[in-house]
């Protein structure tokens, strides 16, 4: 097909993740620390409009800006138009379903969609390799939004290595106003890891992602220390437990806490158990996802952008 003097559009879902294990071995030469996770994604998504019209000089706009301080969208859009060497007028819109500062990802995952659909509108292949730059340049999290479905991450988390798609149970997500500072929560972690911690949650990652689709033990090292600063989401983890999760875990630095449960049927008892007047939470606070396999949100994906992208090819590929 070839490649159009109009404005070309696609509407996209931005996926949320979770971590399913996340352990923090210790502080790097890079002023990063070295970690072991096991990311998810799930079906919480923000919705991104972006429209590429080409021209001879490039103009960025995000439309109804939603007042997010430095836009991972923003970065990436201009990372992309700079990598592709195209000109042209980007116009975003961005609707925030994500809770902001809960470990959901969500400013990653937008920015991982920007890089995937810019250059399908935009009529440039990019290669998966430049595409994983950019993503590990923008944020720790973003290469992984170029996967999707389980993954293990480590190093800062943009080493990734798939894991097989297996159930997709449903979960709980319960997210309380409450804002984690991330590089706070570090400073917190980092005094208590030591050599010997770090050979044990090696070990403890490996026999996690071994034994992940049969129930293996899941951890998160940031609970011990944010739990200390917001006693609340210990509250919400042991609320989550007591509703009948199977497991009940922090994302992230927090502050979100998610549930999983078994069936649907049994998600939709915990949230009804859970809601006030007689529960936990508000409706806002706490609702339903399923987990998405790899194999699902690529599907997502290519419906998203079957206009004009080339069937069957990951990462999509533009067909101008």
């Amino acid at each position: 097909m070839s490649a159009s003097s109009g404005p070309r559009r696609a509407c996209v879902r931005a996926l949320a993740k979770i971590n399913l294990h996340l352990r923090v071995l210790g502080k790097r030469a890079d002023g990063y620390h070295e970690l072991r996770t096991v990311f998810q994604t799930i079906s919480l998504a923000d919705v991104i409009d972006i429209c590429f019209t080409p021209g001879r000089e490039t103009a960025i706009e995000l439309v109804d800006d939603p007042g997010i301080p430095d836009n991972l969208v923003l970065r990436a859009a201009r990372v992309a138009m700079e990598a592709m060497g195209a000109a042209g007028r980007v116009e975003i819109r961005l609707v925030k379903r994500i809770p902001m500062g809960a470990g959901l990802g969500g400013g990653s995952s937008d920015a991982a969609a920007v890089l995937m659909s810019l250059p399908v509108l935009a009529g440039r292949r990019v290669a998966a390799q430049e595409l994983r730059r950019m993503a590990a340049a923008l944020g720790s999290d973003v290469p992984f939004f170029l996967l999707g479905g389980a993954a293990a991450g480590i190093g800062r988390g943009t080493e990734l290595f798939p894991l097989p798609d297996g159930p997709a149970p449903a979960a709980l997500i319960a997210a309380l106003p409450v804002h984690v500072d991330t590089a706070r929560a570090y400073a917190a972690l980092s005094p208590r890891l030591t050599s010997e911690s770090q050979q044990n949650k090696i070990f403890s990652f490996q026999s996690h992602t071994w034994a992940l689709r049969a129930g293996g033990e899941a951890a998160n090292d940031f609970e011990e220390v944010v739990f200390e600063q917001y006693p609340a989401l210990a509250t919400v983890k042991r609320a989550l437990m007591g509703a009948g999760a199977s497991a009940a875990m922090m994302t992230g630095s927090g502050s979100a806490v998610f549930g999983l449960f078994s069936t649907r049927e049994e998600a939709s008892r915990a949230l009804r158990q859970l809601r006030k007047p007689k529960g936990f939470f508000t409706e806002k606070q706490v609702f339903r996802v399923s987990l998405v396999s790899r194999g699902r949100y690529r599907s997502l994906w290519g419906r998203a952008l079957a206009e004009h992208a080339a069937p069957g090819i990951w990462p999509p590929q533009s067909r101008y």
